[in-house]
């Protein structure tokens, strides 16, 4: 039985959503420290992560946000791609700052640098490629909220969400459910409410996916009347200027006059008036 109150417990579109993203696929290496989080081993040797202490560790890593007064000491961290937009997401949502890309060594420690931070908690995607950050949020005895795999390192690392922290899915769901937890324990939204976020918007999207997407609306325009809306218009409206300056109604009117004149005779004898020069 799980130890959180009922309110607390997740609900089955959650576990639903927990298992479609794959948040519940490890690696074929495991942290001598994240054996408890581990559910079982596949036969292809996938280490399968216990969703239930997922849970748990989500709704404990939001109840420690929660507590923050000010939303600004929180510092959202993500040196890996698929992650930078959750950060950013997260951090608009909730009130907090993100770090979304390279971090700059001496962020925590040195008060010289430009973007010196004094934050009092940390999240983190991955203890592994955001090492730098958790070494030096230890220095100053910052505590450490990590998104960890099963090969995770734990070390300096305080909150462990155990989780699938390699796919884009698996990332952007995990802090669009924290940071729902994180609105619901403040009171802005209310737990019988959804959210009218959707999850799609902490997704990571690359240029190929943006432009599929382009591709797909702008057929979907011509497919719903873009060109096919103006068969049977008048092309030749009058007061339209063509291009090169030319009005088409007077070319219009032009050609209607020279149809209508009747050709003269070509020949010069058919002509009855008299030459000056026969007198």
């Amino acid at each position: 039985m799980s130890p959180l109150p009922s309110i607390l417990n997740p609900t089955e579109e959650d576990i639903q959503l927990l298992l479609s993203a794959q948040c519940h696929i490890g690696t074929k290496n495991v942290d001598i420290n994240m054996l408890p989080y581990v559910y079982k081993r596949r036969a292809d040797g996938i280490h399968i992560i216990n969703i239930g202490k997922t849970w748990e560790k989500l709704i404990l890593a939001a109840r420690v946000l929660a507590a923050i007064e000010n939303p600004q000491d929180i510092v959202v961290i993500s040196a890996r791609p698929y992650g930078q937009r959750a950060a950013l997401k997260f951090a608009s949502y909730t009130g907090a700052q993100a770090i979304a890309g390279r971090f700059t060594p001496g962020s925590f420690t040195n008060y010289i640098t430009r973007a010196f931070k004094e934050p009092r908690v940390i999240v983190v995607i991955d203890p592994r490629t955001d090492s730098q950050a958790i070494v030096e949020a230890a220095y100053v005895n910052i505590p450490v909220i990590a998104l960890c795999d099963t090969d995770s390192p734990l070390r300096y690392v305080d909150v462990a969400i155990p989780t699938n922290n390699k796919a884009k899915h698996a990332i952007g769901l995990n802090l669009w459910l924290l940071a729902r937890a994180i609105l619901r324990l403040r009171g802005t939204l209310d737990y019988t409410t959804p959210w009218d976020v959707m999850v799609d918007m902490f997704f990571f999207r690359d240029a190929e996916d943006r432009a599929e997407e382009a591709k797909v609306s702008e057929s979907k325009e011509e497919a719903s009347g873009g060109w096919t809306s103006n068969e049977g218009a008048d092309w030749m409206a009058e007061g339209t200027t063509a291009i090169g300056g030319v009005d088409p109604s007077l070319v219009a009117t032009a050609t209607g006059e020279w149809g209508a004149t009747e050709p003269s005779s070509s020949s010069w004898a058919d002509e009855s008036t008299a030459s000056p020069w026969d007198a």
